[in-house]
Parts: C-alpha cells; sequence; structure tokens
C-alpha cells in the first residue's frame, strides 16, 4: 500500500509502508463496552520519540492512549479517536479509519485500588491479531490527541533526521 502524496523527510520515516498483515480483526461477540477507535501506524524509531516526547510534555496526566507494536517491532499503532483517519496527513505515517468495525478500545479495566494493594488488572487481548501492547490501556488515558500526536511525530522526525546527520 504506498502513501500517496507522501513527502520524504528522515530515512526512517519515509521508507515506512502500512502492512496489511496486522490488520484490525472483528472483536469478539464479548467486547461490549470497547468504543471504536482508529489506529495511527509509524515506524517504531519515530513512535518511540513520540512516547518520550508526549509524556515528558504531560507530566501530570496520561497524555499517550494506548500504544501497540507488531510482532516484528518495527511498526507501533497508537489508538486515537474514530474518525481521525478522515484528516490524517502526516507523511510517513498511516491512519487506519475503522468505522467501529473493528479495532476497538479495550473497555476500561476495574482500577488497581479496587483489587487490593498488590493485585494489578488483567492486560486487556490486543485487538490486532499478531500485536502486543507497549503501552496497554491499563497505563495510559484512553485514546492519544490526534493533535498532539502529529506534533509529537514531526518532533520525532526531526530529532532523527538531525541525529542521522551526525552519523
Amino acid at each position: 500500500m504506498e502513501i500517496s502524496g507522501a513527502r520524504t523527510g528522515s530515512r526512517s520515516t519515509a521508507q515506512h509502508r502500512p502492512s496489511q498483515d496486522f490488520s484490525a480483526v472483528p472483536p469478539p461477540a464479548g467486547s461490549l463496552g470497547a468504543e471504536p477507535c482508529d489506529l495511527v501506524t509509524v515506524p517504531v524509531r519515530q513512535g518511540l520519540e513520540a512516547v518520550d516526547i508526549i509524556r515528558r510534555a504531560s507530566a501530570s496526566a496520561p497524555a499517550v492512549g494506548p500504544v501497540l507494536h507488531d510482532g516484528s517491532c518495527a511498526t507501533l499503532g497508537f489508538l486515537v479517536p474514530p474518525g481521525t483517519a478522515d484528516g490524517w496527513d502526516m507523511p510517513g505515517s498511516a491512519c487506519t479509519q475503522t468505522s467501529g468495525r473493528g479495532l476497538r478500545i479495550p473497555a476500561a479495566p476495574v482500577p488497581a485500588g479496587d483489587l487490593g494493594a498488590e493485585s494489578r488488572p488483567p492486560l486487556p487481548e490486543p485487538p490486532v491479531t499478531g500485536s502486543g501492547w507497549l503501552l496497554p490501556p491499563t497505563d495510559t488515558g484512553p485514546v492519544t490527541d490526534p493533535a498532539v500526536l502529529r506534533a509529537a511525530l514531526g518532533e520525532a522526525a526531526r530529532l532523527i533526521e538531525a541525529a542521522d546527520r551526525v552519523r
């Protein structure tokens, strides 16, 4: 799948092409309470930088939502609000519109305080076959704000490009 109109920036973002290997699957029958969402995929290097940028900028509250990694750890996927794909235009990334037909934000887990001091809520299954959680829903806010993500991905691409020029 080609990204139409993509401009080249750093090598890590310019070479990223979305993959169908880890496409969203329909939600299981028992996923009531889960909300639909879209998925922004980026190369892992840029995605990890963006996670750090967002976390540093908002130390008081979780500003980054759940983040998935693919089986080969080459791509990260940020869960974003439904409809984000309609206006997503960040070169080197892709946003998959699900319209509630597959990828869903896992239902809110039971707060850790309700399970006892030493218990953690169980991790929900990742909503995409062949993926795992980098940041599970139990450790984050509901979804990542697309404007915050776009800014962080842009800053991450500039940092990576500058670092690559130094080598």
